[in-house]
């Protein structure tokens, strides 16, 4: 950390982050007045793409990342169907859907247990009641609840080696569905893996049944669920946490959510509704997908605010000694406004009643993202369940597609991080223009040409940070508020 004394800090570059981050920071009276997080490292995917097959993309895009490589692999196949007019059969979609959730729910796993709760086990906290026990539990290599998740982690993506043929990087998702059939044993031990991974949230995250903990419908039943049983499960550890460091008010989100749907059948109805939240309002509306723009005023690419493009048209020319600039990352904008992806805004789109609860009379910072992913792992684990037990073996998994020559595309999918979109233009045959906007793009945006700030730079606003912090220490809360949009900065940049 390099440091300005008294007035600027450049907090980074962060550890357990994917991807190389910085956030510089200015601070007034003990807090912070203004954020510029910047993505210092290109590398330019969709410039690689232009001029290839569209099929390339299968097997290209997945390696910008390799802890949300599913993620990828899905909007590029769905970018690909899309161009192409196409749908997977019923085995495809139930086969792709439990691919996805196995990284998503590991996605989940691993932010909590070895990303957001180690910074709990730090010094800062050595007077905390609490602490003997975060550090029993969480201390990173060493945290016993870490170690038994990473345990959990790993033979829950044994999934993945049977339905994908590996991770990261499968090639098993295609346009048509899933080239890769279960047979009724393969289900059953699939299905076994599952309520092995069941068995270990009920007994060590929640401490109760997934049921019960998806059935809690406000805060106050939250409190009074915590309550009966106040020493099971790190869930509760985290929700005494949260109350006794406020981490509900901290780093608060623009009260403007977007999510693009989640886990759609093979009629294309979600599981989680698409769409964008307005929290004031208390309303969901349709996304305007078609305003949709990127603006690269302050990234260290071609293009101004007057420039700012739609995705479809897009653009990523490189221009390292821009003025203004500060980052590789464009600012995606929603009808000219910020919003905030991920697990919180998936919940808050959909209706899930605990996160709306909360989210109103608790607010959108820290504590509610994160309790918003550890909830998702008590939704979605049944739901894969259910996808295996829908599976017909014999029937087909897999269509056969073909591409035309001229065409446009999109692929919207939900990663961990939330909303992902992959647009491509094919002429005569080859990738004429591929853009993409990850998860990271949206909340770790830095400010568009009006001066707006992303979702991130805004949270930042007013968290405070101690003399020491301005003198050489990580300031603390600045940490909680990043580690809980859990940065993925490898896909901001492509």
């Amino acid at each position: 950390m390099d440091t300005e004394p008294g007035t600027r800090l450049v907090v980074g570059p962060f550890n357990r982050v994917e991807g190389d981050l910085e956030v510089r920071l200015t601070i007034h009276d003990g807090h912070v007045a203004r954020a510029e997080v910047t993505a210092p490292m290109y590398r330019g995917f969709e410039t690689m793409l232009a001029g290839r097959d569209p099929r390339d993309a299968l097997v290209i895009v997945p390696r910008i990342c390799g802890i949300c490589s599913v993620s990828q692999s899905v909007a590029a196949a769905r970018a690909l169907a899309d161009l192409a007019g196409a749908a997977p059969p019923a085995n495809g979609v139930h086969a792709t859907n439990v691919m996805l959730a196995c990284e998503n729910l590991a996605d989940h796993l691993t932010h909590f247990y070895l990303f957001f709760m180690p910074d709990f086990a730090r010094e800062d906290y050595r007077a905390r009641p609490w602490f003997e026990t975060v550090q029993q539990r969480f201390a990173a290599l060493a945290g016993t609840h870490a170690r038994a998740a990473l345990a959990a982690r790993a033979r829950w993506f044994t999934l993945l080696g049977t339905l994908g043929g590996k991770w990261p990087h499968t090639h098993s998702i295609q346009p048509g569905g899933s080239s890769r059939a279960v047979d009724a044993s393969e289900r059953l031990r699939l299905l076994a893996r599952v309520r092995e991974f069941r068995a270990f949230l009920e007994e060590t995250v929640f401490g109760a049944p997934l049921e019960e903990v998806a059935a809690l419908e406000s805060a106050a039943a939250l409190d009074a669920w915590r309550a009966r049983e106040a020493e099971r499960g790190d869930l509760r550890l985290f929700l005494r946490i949260a109350d006794e460091l406020g981490l509900d008010r901290l780093g608060p989100g623009p009260g403007r959510y977007l999510s693009h749907g989640a886990f759609a059948d093979a009629e294309g109805r979600p599981a989680f509704e698409r769409g964008v939240f307005e929290l004031a309002a208390g309303t969901r509306e349709a996304v305007p997908l078609d305003r949709i723009t990127e603006d690269a005023t302050h990234a260290w690419l071609a293009g101004d605010a007057a420039d700012a493009r739609h995705p479809r048209e897009g653009r990523t020319v490189p221009d390292a000694d821009k003025p203004g600039a500060y980052t590789w990352n464009k600012a995606p904008r929603l009808a000219g406004r910020v919003v905030e992806t991920g697990a919180l805004a998936r919940q808050l789109v959909h209706g899930h009643p605990l996160v709306r609860d909360f989210a109103a009379r608790r607010g959108t910072g820290v504590a509610a993202r994160v309790l918003a992913r550890l909830l998702e792992l008590a939704l979605v684990t049944p739901m894969a369940e259910r996808w295996l037990a829908a599976l017909r073996p014999g029937e087909p998994f897999h269509r056969t597609t073909s591409l035309p020559e001229e065409g446009h595309g999109a692929g919207l999918a939900e990663a961990a991080r939330g909303a992902l979109g992959h647009w491509v233009s094919v002429q005569r045959g080859r990738i004429a223009n591929y853009q993409i906007v990850a998860p990271t793009s949206w909340n770790f945006s830095p400010r568009d040409g009006a001066g707006t700030p992303g979702a991130l730079e805004a949270a930042l606003v007013g968290v405070p940070v101690t003399p020491a912090e301005t003198e050489g220490a990580t300031p603390v809360a600045v940490q909680h508020v990043v580690r809980s949009f859990d940065p993925c900065m490898v896909c901001t940049v492509h």
